[in-house]
């Protein structure tokens, strides 16, 4: 039974703890459907707001986003995620998101504008970060939110050759290596001043990306030289139709796996949005909006033609059908997860 349970698809919920949260949620995903079923939940690691599967998906490790800022290993063997050795600190505060990268775990520091590398080890288990940590600096015209670095994701680019920092505080993404472990910053890219760049997903061509920016509803799509580490800015499309009416706040963003469609999400106005890829890569086409299912998404994935988003305030993580001819989305389900901030399927 236990290699039954190791081989299904399963999904992996991230939470607020201190919102109400039940921490970690492991989840079945019915193959035909897409529907969730809770398998079972673990509330050992304060406010795991960010989950990553490792490269194979034996491990998961999950950042927990506070001001003290630590990263932490699971074993998904099984259908309980298994604390594999203790919490490790990363030095920086509040951790939004990780990436694994060149044998360590990153992570993006919001509260303290920095990057982390934790070593992993053979067997999945972290070692101590030790003096891994780059420093952000710089600060952006919006001083509300942009007075100081505030560093919101990092990931690997699709080459495998560099760490891609994105940070809203600064209005830039950073693109760096490990030198003895020990993140470099290699080069700096700006984007618009105010625009308050979130997240970043690459093209599956590897030769452009698009920044979701989160103090302006818009996504920058740039032009991607990996055998530079090099990002260009191209141009800034809408995510919404006309001018929204509040605060729009947009969140995450994925590319179609086919390079067709991007969907990003947008709070406030609680939606998701879809462009077209044009010309290869080089522009989008806002497609038009639907609801999100929810309130407050703070974070979408897209997996075998579906889409789950995680919706914060209104708990719960609802998803839908993409059309693939338009790239539409149509809810199909949802269950409850209080405060919920993340999924990741593997």
């Amino acid at each position: 039974m236990a290699d039954v349970g190791r081989r299904r698809k399963r999904a992996f919920i991230g939470s607020f703890t201190a919102a109400g949260g039940p921490g970690i949620v492991a989840a079945a995903v019915q193959p035909d459907s897409g529907e969730l079923t809770v398998l079972s939940s673990v509330n050992g690691l304060p406010d795991p707001s960010w989950l990553e599967l490792a490269p194979g998906g034996g491990t998961l490790y999950a950042v927990s986003e506070t001001a003290e800022g630590a990263v932490a290993a699971y074993s998904v063997a099984g259908d309980v995620p298994e604390p594999v050795g203790a919490p490790v600190p990363v030095g920086g505060n509040g951790p939004t998101h990780l990436g694994v990268f060149d044998g360590h775990v990153l992570t993006a520091n919001y509260g303290s504008g920095s990057v982390t590398a934790v070593p992993v080890r053979p067997d999945g288990t972290l070692a101590p970060a030790a003096s891994g940590v780059l420093e952000h600096t710089g600060s952006g015209p919006y001083t509300p939110r942009q007075q100081g670095p505030h560093a919101h994701q990092v990931q690997p680019d699709p080459s495998g050759r560099w760490a891609v920092s994105v940070d809203l505080g600064t209005d830039s993404v950073r693109v760096c290596d490990l030198r003895d472990g020990v993140p470099v910053l290699r080069r700096e890219f700006p984007l618009r001043p105010g625009s308050g760049p979130r997240h970043l997903a690459f093209h599956p061509g590897g030769a452009y990306a698009y920044v979701v920016n989160e103090l302006t509803p818009t996504v920058t799509v740039c032009a991607w030289d990996a055998s530079e580490g090099a990002l260009k800015a191209l141009v800034e499309v809408p995510l919404l139709p006309g001018v929204p009416d509040g605060d729009a706040y947009p969140s995450g963003i994925v590319v179609s796996p086919d390079g067709r469609f991007v969907w990003a999400a947008t709070r406030g106005e609680d939606v998701l949005s879809v462009l077209a890829v044009e010309g290869g890569g080089e522009g989008l086409r806002l497609v038009g909006t639907v609801p999100c299912g929810g309130h407050w998404p703070r974070a979408l994935t897209e997996a075998d033609g579906r889409l789950y988003v995680a919706n914060e305030r209104s708990g719960d993580v609802t998803w839908f059908a993409v059309d693939p001819a338009t790239g539409l989305p149509r809810r199909t389900g949802s269950l409850r997860v209080p405060a919920a901030s993340c999924v990741v399927l593997g």
